[in-house]
């Protein structure tokens, strides 16, 4: 390398060794730094390290000096843009995304980890083999988030095929057209990301799976919806809707044990109507949408839950579980 290339560069490979091999309690030598240099074919002094940390510290970059320069000692970064701690929370709610593939979350935490430093590397990663849950295999899920902020912001409806799985474990096309949609949101729930959007065929707001959408692109036609959407408070839409879609809206009255308060509120929200009985339990009334995931929501909380109102909802109720018990047992041979 040149000598003039070389020392042109000089400050970035000195910020780059502070970032990956100093910290406060292993700061590094001047010595360390000299043969850095060394190693990347650039000539250095002790006196012009010292001025090469006194620039980094003019320019901005919280360069601290451990010793004197007749003892020793050494620099490290007082701050860095994150904290292990806040890289250790990174890396976790990549580990737990279900939108990101194993291999973009390998990507993603060696990322992390080169901002932790050599020496905090390894107790990022120990995070990775101690926690294991289940990834989609999307790989164009990052695209396709991509392509619905550009629609929103361009105010412009996106084009998209949606997939399923089928028994044979692939991801195939749930039907032969593409959807067209006008998207409004994008909401973080359950592990997952779903986007929100104006469906104008239904003349409706639906959610859609994004790691489920594949093929996502940006049309030239307006969006459209923007009334409807407008009506909605996503908060109450995610606690109302996700776990328990597909069916119409109603107004239900729930009696449930007063030890599933807490249940109640993870699954709704603080804002439920819900108020103490003198049987010692709880009445909750709320806007949900009617389902088989509803009812199946019900069924997991115990013979203690009820729902008390409208009472279409309750005969529907019960023939749910009639027809459950039906065909979970064959008749019983005398």
């Amino acid at each position: 390398m040149a000598r003039s290339a070389g020392q042109k560069l000089k400050l970035l490979y000195l910020l780059r060794l502070l970032y990956e091999e100093g910290s406060e309690d292993s700061p590094v030598a001047v010595s360390r730094m000299i043969e850095y240099l060394s190693a990347q074919g650039i000539s250095a002094e002790r006196k012009s390290i010292y001025d090469d940390m006194e620039k980094l510290v003019d320019f901005g970059f919280d360069v601290i000096k451990n010793g004197s320069n007749r003892t020793g000692g050494g620099y490290y970064l007082g701050e860095r843009e994150f904290e292990l701690p806040e890289l250790k929370l990174l890396v976790d709610a990549v580990l737990s995304s279900r939108f990101i593939t194993m291999k973009k979350t390998r990507e993603l935490i060696e990322k992390l980890e080169r901002m932790a430093g050599k020496r905090d590397a390894g107790k990022l990663q120990r995070e990775v083999h101690v926690v294991g849950r289940a990834k989609t295999e999307n790989e164009g899920v990052y695209y396709s988030v991509d392509a619905i902020h550009n629609g929103m912001q361009g105010n412009r409806q996106i084009e998209f095929t949606y997939m399923d799985w089928n028994v044979k474990k692939e991801m195939v096309p749930r039907s032969a057209s593409k959807r067209i949609v006008s998207p409004w949101a994008l909401l973080w729930n359950n592990e997952y990301y779903y986007l929100i959007a104006y469906d104008e065929e239904s003349k409706g707001v639906k959610h859609f799976r994004v790691d489920k959408m594949s093929d996502v692109c940006v049309t030239e036609k307006t969006r459209k919806g923007a009334k409807e959407f407008q009506k909605i408070d996503l908060a109450s839409y995610s606690n109302q809707t996700f776990g328990m879609f597909g069916g119409r809206e109603e107004l239900v009255t729930l009696s449930l044990p007063i030890h599933l308060t807490g249940v109640v509120i993870d699954r709704f929200g603080k804002d439920i109507a819900l108020r103490e009985m003198p049987d010692g339990k709880i009445r909750v009334r709320t806007r949900l949408a009617v389902s088989g995931q509803f009812f199946g929501w019900m069924a997991g909380l115990g013979k203690d839950a009820k729902i008390v109102s409208p009472d279409r909802v309750r005969l529907e109720y019960r023939s749910y579980l009639e027809e459950i018990v039906k065909n979970c047992f064959d008749p019983i041979e005398s």
